[in-house]
């Protein structure tokens, strides 16, 4: 049986992060695998997934929750069969509902497969000050299904949302476990907690969006020739556009940051080749991350999620003067 946890969290919270940061601290002799989850149909955490030694099987384009369209059920199926992992993390969109997911975790066609262990949910706690995201059922119920809320972000936390995180408590912590963190730094023991919180959620009111392409593992690569390729999609009062471009795409530097910097979007996402090499983009509102490694990447590829109607192709009309490489 494969040790499985569900990793939750809502846009922005760090889930991917503190992913990253549970298999750089794995055992070395374990093989891990890692089934994600995206809003988008770009594959961006699969890329940042992708040198960190594990398994990755991405499902694009929203929904790992809509269990009766298969992708969930083909990505647990290839993991679980092929790669014999020793353990397996899943990590739904920020945008997701837990119920079907941990339906299908507990359900009998699974149970000799599966060794469900501790929920885990990452929370940035100033996300409680931003009544939006407090009204949002996805939200709420990715709370109320997990074991352990992870407070990420400590670093960022400010007296009001410290004080939101301790009343929240109070009224809905029960038993289970609060811990802190900051950029996702997750003690790996908690992974192996048993799974206690078997609270039976409602089906999610938010939980309506665009199903044109169950396909959507087509968008994760480009077909030959062509130089990149947009993707939408849309649902649960967000909207999504990617971007893919080809490895002899280069992009400006500084022009880039200051492009992912000033998009009037919620978040940006992205893995992108420029001169210095490889360009990690990470926004959640004004908060914003950047890294540079010398290793470009195969490609390039990046997202933004937007609550309000957006610009795409201006924003897109920006962000292709950019390239260093031309095309048409």
């Amino acid at each position: 049986m494969t040790k499985t946890n569900l990793i939750t969290g809502f846009l922005g919270s760090g889930k991917t992060t503190s992913i990253l940061h549970l298999l750089a601290n794995k055992d070395p002799a374990e093989k891990w695998a890692v089934l994600v989850n995206e809003f988008g149909e770009v594959g961006i955490d699969g890329a940042l997934l992708a040198d960190s030694g594990a398994m990755i099987k991405e499902i694009p384009g929203g929904c790992m929750c809509c269990v009766n369209g298969l992708p969930m059920q083909v990505g647990l199926n290839t993991l679980l069969r092929q790669g014999k992992p020793d353990r397996l993390l899943i990590e739904p969109t920020g945008l997701g509902h837990p119920k079907q997911i941990l339906d299908l975790l507990t359900s009998p066609v699974y149970e000799p497969w599966i060794d469900l262990r501790a929920t885990l949910c990452v929370l940035d706690p100033r996300q409680l000050l931003d009544e939006k995201a407090v009204q949002n059922d996805n939200f709420r119920d990715q709370l109320a299904s997990a074991d352990i809320i992870i407070a990420n972000k400590e670093d960022r936390a400010t007296q009001e949302s410290r004080e939101a995180l301790k009343i929240w408590w109070q009224h809905v912590g029960g038993e289970r476990q609060l811990q802190y963190a900051t950029q996702g730094n997750i003690d790996i023991a908690l992974l192996d907690l048993p799974r206690l919180n078997t609270v039976e959620l409602p089906a999610s009111a938010e939980h309506n969006h665009s199903h044109r392409d169950q396909k959507g593992l087509a968008a994760l690569s480009l077909p030959a020739h062509q130089r990149w390729r947009r993707n939408l999609n849309s649902g649960q009062g967000h909207q999504a556009c990617g971007w893919i471009f080809d490895a002899d795409t280069c992009f400006d530097t500084i022009g880039l940051l200051e492009w992912a910097r000033l998009a009037p979007v919620d978040r940006v996402k992205g893995v992108m080749r420029t001169p210095d090499g490889l360009v990690r983009i990470n926004r959640q509102g004004e908060d914003y991350f950047i890294e540079t490694q010398g290793v470009a990447p195969p490609d390039s590829r990046i997202e933004l999620i937007s609550a309000v109607n957006t610009d795409w192709n201006a924003l897109q009309a920006s962000l292709l003067k950019l390239r260093l490489t031309s095309d048409n």
